[in-house]
């Protein structure tokens, strides 16, 4: 990224060179996104340790454990590799067969799950045997005709391996004994798995990069989860009136508007890190890790209600993380023309730091305006990728402080010597100045430059670097 500006900087030059080769050095490249994986469910009854063997599987603590039964909820994707085999690993609430309520609703989930996949790793306590609920469990996934590996967890030594052999009655073939608290024989089983797996199949994506990653968030019962099924076009997420019901990221492919995305619906947010417990804690990390390995936040928030703390610190997670943001008023069926009026109120009193974020207004439940996310989406990404010419901003920057220069700091007026957009997702400029500029006049090129080059639903970086004193001078 070098570049001559010898010529028109004079001393500064090697300054600035060195300063621009260190930027240059800085910048990474993100590996682009594989196509799709062979799938293993894992199913099981409630509370038998799936979520426990996932987390041994893809080696670090991504599901939500807790000595409850019922934590997970949804089915939730992660990728795994064993043996430089790569798969898709699909975590799954307690599958009871006898279930009512939320509890059948979850039970469906894991039975989807099964359905489609490619493999099925059932997984069975050990320690407590055989139950009505597991065989009713291994009935179904004996008429399903998938391969199926059976896992008799809680295996913590080899006096329970005799335990182990008991599962046998199930007719699902040989159970292998594994504890995945310790990781006993953990390894074993993963070989048996990889050898059930089908070859990987054909990428199906077009983009080189795969599909854009699209989290959904915000605080519970806002319609994060009527929002991944409405565009999935299945119930592909549990909905419930009780907050909190999401609470691992599910990520979902889907088309909207003509474009594929890759949806990632999150738990929602309730309060500060600090104040959260147990299974809550780790779903709200999940959050924060989901957001991270996303490019788009979508940002629900209920229009119907007034805009709350939770809703501002939701935004202030979002511009922290750098990723481009939709802000998306759900529940638009229940606003009436005084509710509009106040709405605007609170946005133009409130969000005044963001009104670079995009807006738009649906309705989850009815599906009203949702198609509208896809121009927003692409307008947000389009920004966010957006790379000013290095002479071009120059010029521009040079006709700025001609126009308004910077205030005077310490009886000395600082000089912006150079500028270059060292990045982009999202957009980072520096400027190597003579003197410190206030964060006042910083913000003052911030809203330029968007009014100059656009940026909608993008967050931007202007950052400096400030010569150092020569001695002697």
């Amino acid at each position: 990224m070098s570049r001559d500006v010898t010529g028109e900087y004079g001393d500064e030059a090697g300054w600035i060179e060195a300063e621009l080769a260190d930027l240059a050095a800085d910048e990474t490249e993100e590996a682009p996104d594989s196509g799709p994986l062979p799938v293993v469910a894992v199913v099981g009854r409630p509370n038998v340790g799936k979520s426990t063997l996932v987390n041994r599987i893809i080696g670090r603590r991504e599901a939500v454990v807790e000595d409850v039964p019922g934590v997970t909820r949804d089915r939730v994707t992660y990728e795994a590799t064993w043996r430089g085999r790569r798969f898709t690993l699909v975590d799954t609430g307690g599958w009871d067969p006898d279930a009512t309520g939320m509890a059948l609703r979850i039970a469906e989930q894991a039975q989807i799950a099964a359905e489609l996949a490619d493999v099925i790793l059932f997984v069975v306590d050990a320690s407590v045997g055989v139950t009505d609920s597991d065989e009713a469990v291994g009935a179904v996934l004996r008429r399903s005709g998938k391969p199926v590996v059976l896992a008799a967890n809680k295996v913590d030594n080899q006096l329970m391996e005799l335990e182990a052999a008991g599962l046998w009655s199930l007719g699902l073939g040989e159970p292998y004994p594994v504890s995945a608290l310790h990781g006993r024989a953990s390894g074993d089983l993963l070989d048996v798995v990889l050898d059930a797996l089908p070859e990987t199949p054909p990428q199906t994506f077009g983009a080189q990069s795969g599909p854009r990653r699209v989290a959904l968030l915000g605080k519970p019962n806002v319609g994060k989860s009527s929002l991944l099924n409405k565009v999935a076009g299945e119930e592909r997420v549990l909905v419930d009136p009780m907050a909190g019901t999401t609470r691992d990221p599910v990520d979902e492919l889907v088309e909207l508007g003509g474009r594929t995305y890759r949806f990632v619906d999150t738990a929602g947010i309730r309060r500060r890190d600090r104040e959260l417990k147990g299974a809550d804690f780790y779903a709200a990390m999940r959050t924060r890790a989901a957001l991270e390995r996303s490019e788009v936040a979508i940002v629900l928030i209920d229009a119907s209600d007034t805009l709350t703390e939770q809703d501002l610190r939701i935004i202030s997670l979002v511009i922290e993380s750098g990723r481009c943001m939709v802000i998306a008023f759900n529940k638009w069926d229940l606003v009436d023309e005084d509710r509009r009026y106040y709405l605007e109120k609170e946005i133009d009193r409130q969000l005044v730091r963001t009104p670079w974020a995009l807006r738009v207004n649906i309705s989850a439940k009815t599906g009203r305006h949702v198609e509208k996310l896809t121009p927003a989406i692409e307008r947000a990404l389009d920004s966010w990728g957006t790379r000013v010419p290095t002479a071009r901003l120059n010029q521009f920057l040079t006709e700025l402080v001609q126009a308004t220069p910077p205030p005077v700091r310490g009886g000395k007026q600082p000089k912006i010597l150079f500028a270059t957009q060292a990045s982009t997702e999202p957009p980072k400029f520096v400027l190597f100045t003579s003197g410190f500029l206030e964060e006042t006049y910083r913000r003052f090129i911030e809203r330029r430059l968007r009014e100059e080059f656009g940026f909608a639903g993008s967050p931007i970086e202007v950052t400096m670097k400030i010569r150092e004193k020569r001695k002697g001078k």
